[in-house]
């Protein structure tokens, strides 16, 4: 989920600008396919549009899903997360089809561009991560965003990969619609699975018990301080630890799953499951 899980990162502070040199200097050696968004510039691709926009770390052994490990050894854990993004990255590129909006990756160690490739469809782009302490990078990211030149902004984890197309088209009609919102994703653990935005407000990453079951109530809490209205989509899960890893399983490899949702996930933990890894 977005949002309760936070894991400690180790994050040099740099001004976006320096950061930015570094990034526009891979692209410019053509190590991926992506556009690198830079907020200290509007883009034209951004105006009207809804940003749909994944929370990653780059999917590399020994950095991500380490609370898997074991079962799972580090590489296994990389790979499975490798199928969660792409399998949110084909919901989203799902839902901006018919639908005003543009999937980005908000991603980190800033360097780590070429990682993307072959994860995510080339029709996404890059942002680079910002902040040391979790809600930092949130509220850093909207911003960044809403600086590109963004209509509506939807913060979304790399954890929940069940989380439908449909779901995302609907955080993006709700958030066309008139006065101020935000729509929040829940997650069964108390956290959520997507922020969405139609303005940068970052009371709402403020005195939230980040890792806690606190954090969807409190969220909704700080909305209720701003008067801001908040509209809830269909829930969800995320999968971080041992449990919900079976729960994962467990929908997926039901002989009633439907074949549609998160494919990539699904014939992953089928070669594992064969392993008796879960």
């Amino acid at each position: 989920m977005l949002f309760t899980q936070i894991r400690r990162r180790n994050f040099r502070k740099k001004k976006f600008k320096s950061s930015s040199r570094c990034v526009k200097k891979s692209f410019g050696q053509r190590m991926h396919p992506f556009r690198v968004l830079d907020p200290t510039r509007s883009t034209h691709v951004a105006h009207g549009r809804c940003a749909l926009a994944v929370m990653t770390k780059a999917p590399q052994a020994g950095q991500v899903k380490t609370r898997l490990v074991p079962p799972l050894t580090p590489n296994e854990a990389a790979e499975l997360n490798k199928c969660f993004l792409r399998d949110t990255a084909a919901a989203i590129s799902n839902a901006t089809a018919k639908n005003d909006a543009f999937g980005i990756a908000v991603y980190t160690p800033i360097g780590a561009e070429s990682a993307y490739k072959g994860i995510l469809a080339e029709d996404f782009s890059l942002l680079p991560q910002r902040g040391e302490k979790f809600g930092e990078r949130l509220y850093l990211a909207a911003a960044d965003l809403f600086k590109c030149g963004f209509e509506s902004v939807c913060l979304i984890d790399s954890d929940s990969p069940t989380v439908s197309a449909e779901n995302f088209a609907q955080a993006v009609k709700l958030l066309r619609g008139r006065g101020d919102r935000i729509v929040l994703g829940p997650c069964d653990d108390g956290g959520y699975y997507l922020i969405g935005l139609k303005k940068w407000h970052k009371e709402l990453f403020e005195r939230i018990d980040w890792s806690t079951e606190r954090v969807l109530a409190q969220t909704r809490q700080r909305a209720h301080e701003i008067d801001v209205e908040v509209k809830l989509l269909q829930r969800g899960f995320d999968v971080d630890d041992r449990a919900s890893l079976r729960r994962l399983c467990d929908e997926l490899l039901a002989d009633i799953a439907s074949a549609d949702v998160a494919p990539h996930t699904r014939e992953f933990l089928r070669k594992l499951t064969t392993q008796k890894k879960v």
